[in-house]
């Protein structure tokens, strides 16, 4: 079933339902529906308050460190080159989010949910985390605030994932870790929600994603929305156009909504997503929610879904335990059946054989999650002519994943 885009433009949306086409609204217990429409009233109230944008401006200056570079890979693009037919080989950018303080864009968002929280008088956060970068940056906003701050994450994430648990506790977090279900960033989240129905008098839900209940995906792909602001106005003073393509990788999608979401309109750009295709789509163990899945209802909205023959969630299966989850954003699944973005998958091995290239070659250590997306650069860029401008959103640094990929690697640290 292919979709037709709203009116005119790719960037309306959603409606007043919070559906894109038939995807996103809110499918949420009846105890939560006063939390979501109150939170609906805060934002469109601060969206509109120009001081609210104004202090926002300054934290993203002055604390996240704020405009992130747009840096060109030469060694990776003559690296590609070599490989390509003449006059082939695609100019690679990195957009380095990796560089925010925290390490990776979640920081970007946190920042809008807690000065939200803040409005809203709610003085206890709550958070769902898989790879940690979010929980980092929840709990780095909570201390900069003085606001309480819960962690929820998978015990197998909390295993793999030891120096962000480390980083969270000494921001004073409390790291919860979920037993149930697969143990990770599913599991998280549906503890976070049962949290939130609780306590709903002092708690704000901090979701890290372009998922969820309506106004979650809108309002977390808004704050994400900085990073192809600055690629479009960084882009235009460099090379004075447009990039020709823009790439990232794919979990419930907000760094590749950020990226997205100002070029939606721009029918001479090309956008490409990359989810995490694990061992391969065909061995059932990945986490390709649009390669592998079909629409369904899961944490407050309907998307694409991993499921199994009677209609129950699958297990997700990544190297990477941020895109280690077994749906999409709702923005991503309408743009999917728009056709706007093409998107892709990366099994695992590809993933870390692009995640040591890069470190080889550019001197910068990826995390595992836009490894995914280099990892599709690597096929797709050799392709694409010599005065092509391919941006990558390198949206985390690789710290966190080093434990994990010594382990793989069988090196000892």
């Amino acid at each position: 079933m292919t979709l037709a885009p709203p009116p005119n433009s790719f960037r309306n949306g959603p409606d007043a339902r919070g559906r894109f086409g038939i995807f996103g609204g809110r499918f949420v217990a009846e105890t939560l529906m006063p939390l979501i429409l109150d939170l609906e009233a805060a934002y469109e109230a601060a969206k509109a308050d120009p001081a609210f944008q104004a202090e926002m401006d300054s934290h993203l200056t002055h604390y996240v460190g704020r405009p992130s570079p747009l840096y060109e890979a030469e060694r990776l693009t003559e690296h590609l080159r070599a490989k390509a037919a003449p006059g082939h080989g695609a100019r690679v950018f990195f957009k380095r989010e990796e560089l925010n303080h925290t390490g990776s864009h979640k920081v970007n968002n946190v920042l809008g949910q807690i000065m939200l929280a803040r409005r809203m008088g709610k003085p206890r956060i709550i958070a769902e985390t898989g790879a940690g970068q979010h929980g980092v940056a929840t709990a780095t906003l909570c201390a900069r605030f003085g606001l309480k701050c819960v962690v929820y994450m998978g015990a197998v994430d909390v295993a793999r994932q030891a120096p962000n648990v480390f980083r969270m506790k000494m921001l004073g977090a409390e790291v919860v870790p979920v037993e149930s279900g697969t143990k990770t960033l599913k599991d998280a989240m549906n503890e976070a929600l049962r949290d939130w129905v609780t306590n709903v008098a002092d708690t704000f839900y901090c979701i890290g994603t372009v998922a969820g209940p309506h106004p979650y995906p809108a309002m977390v792909r808004d704050f994400q929305s900085i990073i192809g602001r600055e690629t479009k106005q960084q882009m235009q003073e460099m090379e004075g156009r447009l990039p020709d393509s823009l790439i990232a990788c794919i979990g419930g999608g907000s760094n590749a909504m950020g990226l997205f979401h100002p070029f939606l309109d721009d029918s001479s750009v090309e956008i490409y997503g990359v989810e995490a295709a694990g061992h391969g789509i065909a061995s059932g163990l990945h986490a390709a929610s649009l390669s592998g899945g079909k629409p369904g209802v899961l944490h407050g909205n309907r998307t694409y879904l991993l499921q199994d023959g009677d209609g129950q969630i699958a297990d997700a299966h990544s190297i990477s335990a941020g895109l280690d989850y077994p749906g999409i954003g709702p923005e991503h699944a309408w743009l999917h059946e728009a056709k706007r973005v093409t998107y892709l998958s990366a099994t695992d091995s590809e993933t870390l054989e692009a995640f040591k290239l890069c470190s080889l070659l550019e001197g910068i250590i990826p995390a595992l999650e836009p490894a995914h997306a280099l990892s599709k650069v690597l096929d797709l860029a050799p392709r694409k002519p010599a005065n092509h401008l391919m941006v990558l959103n390198l949206s985390g640094r690789g710290d966190k994943d080093i434990p994990q990929v010594a382990e793989i690697l069988g090196t000892r640290l």
